[in-house]
């Protein structure tokens, strides 16, 4: 099987969900296989019956969308799916797609039964899509050829292939694209057993020793996210190896973590800087999230792609019509008095 890898890196924070340059070593964590694939029990279940059947009538598997929050692992699946299928995969993303004739030429060069993975498929271009219909639907393309009264269209025939959309906004996606996949599977958090256990097969592939307890400690502070907590433990690799004689125990994994300035919660410095500032400055909220990001100087898009959504699932913020309101469980976090006198409009 062949991967292709045509994906967008960016300079993240040590806990954004998104893939990031120093992600590079996740690859050789992935998983091959169902069997290998920790958590998701439910979507997983449902897919094994899915390419069991697939394989049983000897056809592709029907289009499948892949939704939830960043770094829980749709990527890591789609090349399950291509491994358990027995296909090649080839991968991209929806604003690589820039043109039609950039999707004519991914899907012309398709074999039967291949998959084609785009990710952030909720940001193709409306031209791109409307190609991509009649090829999920009739596994074939129309092609103008030429210009003005002597153009033609030309309609080229495509091997049965499996589209795997995969999309961390699944509302962005236009009703006629979403009605076109037959499988929507919806990823979920990770509990921190789950991640323990993703954590202690990462470690064995690196070949590093780690106790049951660091390994608890890296997972219980990694937002529920697989992506981070495989980043958590290349640190507290490099920890273990000049500090702690090479083992990840638990005072290991807190010596790092703690260095990287991530609590027992995985709650950062900028987690913290932003519940702060709305306390002593705004004293508890409503602020504006222009004015939030202004004051604690990132951007305002970082802040509420990657740090509200976690702080909001604890429960230590909540938006309402005028701003976001900081909770009296973040006062108790932070160890700051709270006086009764919130402003929150929920």
């Amino acid at each position: 099987m062949s991967l292709e890898f045509s994906q967008e890196l960016d300079t993240s924070p040590i806990i954004s969900p998104t893939f990031a340059p120093q992600d590079a070593g996740e690859i050789g964590l992935r998983p091959k296989l169902l069997s290998d694939y920790t958590g998701q029990e439910k979507a997983k279940g449902n897919l094994s019956v899915y390419i069991e059947a697939a394989r049983l009538r000897n056809e592709p598997l029907d289009h499948t969308l892949l939704y939830g929050p960043p770094g829980l692992g749709k990527t890591t699946l789609a090349g399950v799916i291509a491994n358990e299928m027995g296909v090649n995969i080839r991968i991209t993303s929806g604003p690589a797609i820039e043109k039609p004739g950039d999707l004519a030429a991914l899907l012309t060069n398709l074999n039967p039964g291949d998959i084609l993975f785009i990710d952030e498929i909720h940001r193709l271009n409306r031209v791109v899509e409307e190609i991509l219909y009649p090829a999920m639907e009739d596994f074939a393309i129309d092609i103008i050829v030429g210009k003005g009264p002597s153009a033609n269209s030309i309609r080229l025939d495509l091997p049965k292939f499996t589209l795997v959309g995969a999309t961390t906004r699944a509302g962005q996606l236009s009703a006629p694209l979403r009605d076109r996949f037959g499988v929507n599977l919806r990823l979920e958090l990770y509990t921190p057993e789950e991640l323990a256990k993703i954590v202690t097969r990462s470690a064995t592939i690196l070949g590093m020793e780690i106790h049951p307890d660091g390994a608890m400690e890296i997972a219980s502070r990694s937002r529920g996210t697989p992506r981070i907590a495989n980043r958590f433990l290349r640190r507290v690799r490099d920890f273990a190896q000049v500090m702690c004689g090479g083992v990840i125990t638990k005072e290991a994994a807190d010596l790092a973590l703690q260095r990287l300035e991530v609590d027992e919660l995985g709650l950062d410095n900028i987690d913290r800087r932003m519940l702060t500032a709305i306390i002593r400055n705004y004293g508890g909220g409503p602020v504006g999230l222009d004015t939030l990001a202004a004051t604690i100087g990132e951007e305002a898009i970082t802040l509420e792609d990657v740090y509200e959504p976690y702080l909001m699932q604890l429960g230590f913020l909540t938006r309402t019509p005028r701003g976001r309101c900081v909770t009296p469980l973040a006062y108790q976090h932070l160890h700051i008095p709270f006086d009764g006198q919130l402003q929150m409009e929920i």
